[in-house]
C-alpha cells in the first residue's frame, strides 16, 4: 500500500512539474515618450529586429528579443505618474560582443555606467560576467552584458 502511495505522489507531484514548466515569457511591453526615437535605439544600438505589428496604428512597435519572446514599445506621451525610474527595474539583454557594443555606443554618445553608477565603468559579477547599463530614450534602464547563451 505505501508503495502504491509512493507511486500517485510521484506521478501527482510530475503532474504538476509539467503543468509549471510550461510557462514562459512571452513579451515585455513598455511605454516610449517618442516612439520614433525608442525604435531607433531599440534596432540599432541594442540590435534588435522588428517584427509584424499587428495592430498597424503607428502607435506600437514590436521587436524580436530570441527565444520566443518579444519587445512591445507603445507610443505614450507621459508613459508613467512617477519620473523616477530606478535602475532595479530594467530589461536585460546579452550580447556576444560586449566591448564591441560599448564602443558601438560610444560613437552614439550614448552613457553607461557600472551596477553601483560610476559612470564610463563595466561591472563584473563575482560570477565573472561583465555588464554595464544604459538609457533608452525614455529613460528606462536597460542591462547590457557578455552572459551570451
Amino acid at each position: 500500500m505505501q508503495y502504491l502511495t509512493f507511486c500517485i505522489t510521484l506521478v501527482i507531484a510530475s503532474i504538476s512539474m509539467n503543468a509549471h514548466s510550461q510557462t514562459k515569457i512571452n513579451h515585455v511591453a513598455i511605454y516610449a515618450k517618442d516612439i520614433k526615437a525608442s525604435g531607433e535605439f531599440y534596432e540599432n544600438i541594442v540590435g534588435l529586429q522588428e517584427i509584424e505589428e499587428p495592430f498597424k496604428d503607428g502607435l506600437h512597435i514590436w521587436y524580436d528579443m530570441g527565444m520566443g519572446t518579444s519587445l512591445h514599445v507603445i507610443a505614450r506621451e507621459t508613459p508613467w505618474a512617477n519620473p523616477t525610474i530606478n535602475k532595479d527595474n530594467h530589461l536585460c539583454f546579452s550580447v556576444e560582443d560586449l566591448d564591441g557594443f560599448i564602443e558601438n555606443i560610444k560613437k552614439n554618445n550614448i552613457a553607461f555606467e557600472d551596477a553601483p553608477g560610476n559612470a564610463g565603468k563595466i561591472n563584473v559579477r563575482p560570477d565573472g560576467i561583465r555588464q554595464i547599463y544604459i538609457r533608452d530614450p525614455s529613460g528606462y534602464w536597460l542591462e547590457i552584458n557578455d552572459e551570451y547563451l
